[in-house]
């Protein structure tokens, strides 16, 4: 078989609002295996002006929306641009954007992700794959998670696959199907009180580390309803700002002390959804911003001692989203399945995306 070759740029804009994760991608398929090589990778931080608008678009108008998607559709498209310039990229197959999330109501049949308009094509001069999750939800899933096909495709090695972002979730085979959730916030939550603080996030932990658990905020998080539903589920910033932050913010305790406390609920949620699991392949791959909290994963090597923990090169910790979005476009490309109903609570698997040409 003829091995086939994708030049392609990967661009993702997460819930946690480090800025876009860009990164120029090298895809091969042979036989049904796929390989990838992440040449250059950055991210690019918002101004913040554009961090204050991104945070407060959850509560905007439909007239408000439509006008933050034309003008964050300039800033990417300028964004991803500006990185083609910088590191003269030519001969790209395209470029596979996810955009960025403001709303993610999928038991409304709603999801938007801004940064998707056609118009993206001309701004940055290339083949645009982007909108991968309005489908999804049209069809009556989640729209969510959409990694798992690129942790089947690129990290079968693993039992499971765990990324710490903004939210966490996880990815394994169960039986023959792929199956994946979001757990519970993470860095939308951490990052919020470290800023408070005056730093954009808490590096290592350091400061959760230095705090002290709240036994009745930890028991009051573990019993939300939402970790009472089975899977598939997924979680949106709205549920982090209209749910959990009111609950932190009942009680009357140390930031520091709610970072503790908060760290240590995300490990238990992690560890707890891991234990309800079966999976015989050994192995955890932890990626995400969250993999450099060293507070938070030794907190996970604590309550889950008996798991061999990987923690990647730091490309594929920081980068791997911006990685399988260009997994999610080349497969669109291909016409070949980029979504697994299995995770998304779909009818059935199916190829999600718009391509624009310039």
């Amino acid at each position: 078989m003829i091995e086939k070759n994708y030049n392609v740029v990967g661009v993702m804009s997460g819930t946690s609002l480090d800025g876009v994760d860009i990164a120029h991608i090298l895809l091969s398929e042979k036989n049904g295996q796929w390989n990838y090589e992440t040449l250059t990778a950055e991210t690019l931080p918002y101004t913040k002006e554009w961090v204050k608008t991104l945070q407060e678009a959850v509560s905007y108008n439909d007239e408000a929306l439509t006008q933050l998607n034309i003008g964050y559709t300039a800033l990417l498209g300028g964004i991803i641009k500006g990185f083609i310039a910088r590191h003269t990229l030519t001969n790209l197959d395209a470029v596979c954007s996810h955009g960025h999330t403001i709303l993610h109501q999928p038991q409304h049949g709603l999801t938007l992700q801004i940064g998707n308009l056609p118009q993206i094509a001309a701004y940055c001069g290339q083949t645009v794959v982007c909108d991968f999750r309005v489908q999804d939800v049209a069809l009556g899933g989640q729209g969510a998670p959409l990694v798992p096909i690129g942790d089947r495709l690129l990290f079968a090695g693993y039992g499971y696959c765990l990324n710490l972002g903004g939210f966490s979730n996880i990815s394994f085979e169960e039986g023959a199907k792929r199956v994946a959730f979001d757990i519970c916030p993470v860095n939308t939550v951490l990052n919020y009180y470290a800023n408070r603080l005056g730093y954009p996030y808490d590096d290592e932990g350091k400061i959760a580390a230095g705090g002290q658990i709240n036994p009745l905020l930890l028991e009051r998080l573990e019993n939300l309803d939402f970790y009472k539903q089975p899977y598939p589920k997924s979680l949106g910033f709205e549920y982090v700002k209209e749910v959990v932050i009111p609950l932190i913010e009942e009680f009357n305790i140390q930031t520091e002390d709610k970072l503790r406390t908060f760290t240590r609920h995300a490990a238990r949620q992690i560890a707890q959804a891991i234990n309800n699991t079966d999976v015989k392949k050994p192995g955890l791959l932890i990626t995400g911003g969250g993999a450099y909290n060293t507070y938070l994963i030794k907190s996970l090597k604590n309550l889950l001692p008996d798991m061999e923990i990987a923690l990647p090169d730091d490309k594929t910790i920081q980068y791997k989203e911006a990685l399988i979005f260009a997994l999610l476009g080349v497969l669109k490309l291909r016409g070949d399945i980029n979504v697994l109903g299995s995770v998304t609570g779909a009818p059935r698997d199916h190829s999600s995306g718009k391509i624009y040409t310039i």
